[in-house]
């Protein structure tokens, strides 16, 4: 057992010795690729973040009306905006 730790934490050193080595550093190209990529992400997030609001708008919706038939009254707590950081 202590041969399998040992060689473990031996291998494990060993690899994060390798891991943090010094990369160069990225040339316009990367950099640019980078800042695109980063910016369709954000954007796909928004897109995602906007469906998603509105499916939650249309299942509340439903579950309002049908409390609604049973003669439940239902107030939805308003939520406010999130505010841009």
């Amino acid at each position: 057992m202590n041969i399998r730790l040992t060689a473990a934490l031996s291998s494990f050193c060993l690899v994060s010795l390798v891991a943090s080595a010094k990369l160069p550093a990225p040339n316009e190209e990367a950099k640019a690729k980078a800042e695109e990529a980063k910016t369709k992400a954000a954007e796909a997030a928004a897109k995602e973040a906007e469906a998603l609001g509105k499916s939650q708008d249309l299942v509340a919706a439903k579950y309002i009306k049908a409390q609604k038939a049973k003669g439940i009254a239902v107030k939805p707590t308003p939520m406010p905006a999130p505010t841009a950081k």
